[in-house]
């Protein structure tokens, strides 16, 4: 059996202070394989962010606590890698598209002198060649090349935001991973970036990990999806299995909170209740308070995994008795 591009092991990061611990990320787990796309959807605070850190090396200690967990990128452990290793692989091997692309970019270097500098740190090559590189990746998501001696305050949100995955693929990653790349883009600049995304993905073959609350882009980028809350992932399956057949009772409330343009509903449904507090997250299921179907079980014993279909995992004990019956 081929290996997998990446595998994230039951990872848990804590953030812990004086005053408190933040249970940020709390037994995260899933796979990649080489030029897959999955997305990771959820609410503000629940935890993919964090997730996407680890999996940089850029989780901040203090007060970052890596507690347990491991993951594996091409058969190596990132979290036993030294900052030398970790350093040679993020922006050659793995690279990021950060939040917001109004911060990401160095506002006193221009634009082709930042894409130059990841090329010449990876790559034994001369100026001219890096300086000929730098101009072909801007070409290459729809900047005129004759701009790299720009700066960034001369570009909009739009461009910027190019200009950051410009930079994440000079070195052509084997894995991209992608923060809400599109949030703080107005709606046709999010169609141009999520088409370019698709296109660079299919011309190098790129895996990537696509974070986002935005259950449109996850239906027009991902292969795979998994439903994060709390810190915790409850449904992982194919984009199939999550928008025709979801099962979780947190994935049916973020569907249903969405408009339907075909039902003239007058009111949205809403998941009650709110996030938990990850300081201080509840016993047993993390969604037990706000779930209509809870048990004493859910309250009191963590949820396991339950496989309803090959590929299509639940963290829900509504399938408890079904695994039982199909053992």
């Amino acid at each position: 059996m081929d290996e997998k591009l990446l595998e994230v092991k039951d990872i848990n990061i804590h953030y812990v202070t004086e005053d408190e611990t933040v249970y940020a990320v709390n037994g995260i787990g899933f796979t990649l394989d080489e030029g897959e796309t999955i997305g990771l959807v959820g609410e503000t605070g629940a935890g993919k962010t964090t997730t996407a850190l680890s999996i940089m090396g850029l989780i901040p200690d203090p007060p970052g606590k890596i507690i347990s967990g491991s993951i594996m990128f091409k058969g190596q452990d990132i979290f036993k890698m030294s900052e030398k290793q970790l350093r040679s692989i993020r922006g050659d091997q793995i690279s990021m598209v950060f939040q917001d692309p109004m911060t990401a970019l160095n506002p006193v270097l221009t634009v082709g002198k930042q894409i130059e500098e990841v090329i010449l740190l990876h790559n034994d090559i001369p100026k001219a060649e890096a300086k000929k590189r730098t101009i072909e990746m801007l070409e290459m998501v729809g900047i005129p090349g004759k701009r790299c001696d720009d700066y960034p305050h001369q570009f909009s949100g739009g461009m910027k935001q190019r200009v950051v995955i410009a930079i994440a693929l000079a070195c052509n990653p084997k894995l991209l991973i992608a923060d809400e790349p599109t949030t703080a883009l107005d709606v046709t600049i999010q169609a141009q970036v999520l088409e370019l995304m698709k296109k660079l993905r299919k011309e190098y073959g790129t895996a990537m990990i696509m974070i986002t609350h935005d259950l449109g882009v996850v239906a027009k980028i991902c292969d795979r999806v998994a439903i994060v809350y709390a810190g915790e992932i409850v449904e992982i399956g194919s984009n199939k299995d999550i928008f025709v057949d979801r099962k979780h009772p947190y994935t049916m409330g973020l569907f249903n909170s969405l408009p339907d343009i075909e039902n003239d509903s007058k009111e949205l449904h809403m998941i009650k209740g709110l996030m938990p507090d990850p300081v201080d997250l509840p016993n047993g299921c993390k969604f037990n308070p706000r779930c209509p179907y809870k048990t004493e079980i859910c309250e009191n014993e963590k949820t396991p995994f339950y496989e309803v279909a090959p590929g299509h995992q639940v963290r829900c004990n509504k399938f408890a008795l079904r695994e039982v019956q199909n053992a």
